[in-house]
């Protein structure tokens, strides 16, 4: 039996890479298991306790910087991002609209990980079909056989340091993989496999320069240093990861974002070369990418189950969803600009929402009733 030459190994990544750009994905990368570097990292982080309650950033021992042990055997992990910010969605205009919802753009269509799962499980069919090829070119003299698995957002996987390895982009100050020609409005998977495949060059240059902006820019102050963000501060962990009281200090800031947080994003002069995604399915659903806050607020269980189904947002369930549009109504009645008669119907909303079943969503009503104008 003969083993891949270096020559078939090269050929099968230029083709790996082409079969991804093929299933919608609009970059690959290759890299190997050693995350020495960011594995320090990402164990200064845990220590200072930056991960809030996010305990499963913790857990698996040293599967998440060890990809050997997460999946025995592996050699190389197959890297891919996926554009998904939808043609003409609007970002400033509805977070300048305290009146209005604003959910963090990538969760306004379908739930990336179903969507980027089943193509990389296609992409590693695709790959051992070109081994089968291969094999009966060689008349089944090729001693290689392909082992295989997907993730997408869902596993120990530290997938900027995949990415910034294989060449994908850096992390920028704000801890966001940074691709110079697309900004930063993507998704990243992975394919771990045991292919001896050639790697690439990792993305080593660090061309945030001296800008600044996505740390003056976010509205907590939760980026404390550059590449380091204190995720107890971060309004997408406020709002998604914490089942808990939002902190008190922390609530007039987050402004009407309900859902996530992109202003380190926005802010990042990169993202002007990012480009639309062609995925129908991260088009936004139900006009929640334009949509009021008492609207939202006016959704019962029922109606909230139906309206996220198949989306990112259904992760937080209608009680925090409740408790993060209430404070959210809480900042739109502290704006100064807000007619009488909408700071009226707002306060309605708000006292009726006393009924609930949830001493948490209380909390948060009568903080939100605390805001409004004496004068």
């Amino acid at each position: 039996m003969s083993s891949i030459t270096p020559q078939q190994s090269q050929q099968l990544a230029l083709d790996i890479k082409t079969w991804g750009q093929e299933l919608g994905f609009q970059q690959v990368g290759i890299t190997n298991v050693d995350l020495e570097q960011h594995a320090e990292r990402l164990q200064e982080w845990l220590a200072k306790n930056y991960h809030g309650n996010m305990s499963y950033m913790a857990d698996h021992g040293d599967k998440r910087y060890r990809p050997e042990h997460l999946v025995p055997g592996t050699l190389r992990i197959i890297t891919l991002r996926m554009d998904y910010m939808a043609p003409e969605v609007q970002t400033l205009e509805i977070l300048a609209n305290p009146n209005q919802a604003y959910i963090s753009r990538y969760a306004l269509g379908r739930d990336y990980h179903k969507l980027m799962r089943k193509r990389i499980t296609q992409l590693g069919k695709r790959i051992q079909k070109g081994i089968e090829q291969l094999s009966s070119e060689l008349k089944g003299e090729l001693d290689l056989e392909l082992n295989y698995r997907a993730f997408v957002d869902s596993a120990p996987v530290l997938e900027r340091g995949l990415a910034q390895k294989s060449g994908l982009g850096w992390i920028g100050k704000n801890a966001m993989l940074i691709n110079p020609k697309a900004g930063s409005y993507f998704f990243l998977g992975e394919l771990f496999t045991d292919l001896p495949l050639p790697i690439d060059e990792p993305y080593d240059d660090m061309n945030c320069g001296s800008c600044t902006a996505c740390i003056t820019e976010c509205p907590t102050g939760a980026i404390v240093d550059n590449h380091v963000v204190d995720g107890r501060k971060c309004i997408s962990y406020l709002t998604i990861e914490l089942k808990e009281a939002i902190p008190e200090d922390l609530r007039s800031k987050m402004g009407n974002r309900i859902f996530g947080c992109d202003d380190c994003q926005l802010c990042c002069p990169w993202n002007k070369f990012s480009s639309p995604s062609a995925e129908s399915d991260f088009k936004p659903r139900h006009n929640l990418d334009n949509i009021g806050l008492l609207e939202l607020f006016d959704w019962d269980e029922a109606t909230f189950l139906s309206k996220t189904e198949g989306t990112p947002m259904r992760r937080s369930g209608h009680e925090l969803w409740m408790r993060n549009i209430a404070v959210a109504l809480g900042n739109a009645l502290r704006d100064d600009e807000l007619e009488k008669s909408v700071a009226a119907d707002i306060v309605s909303a708000l006292e009726n929402k006393l009924s609930m079943d949830s001493d948490l969503v209380k909390e948060h009503v009568m903080w939100a009733l605390a805001q409004q104008k004496t004068c």
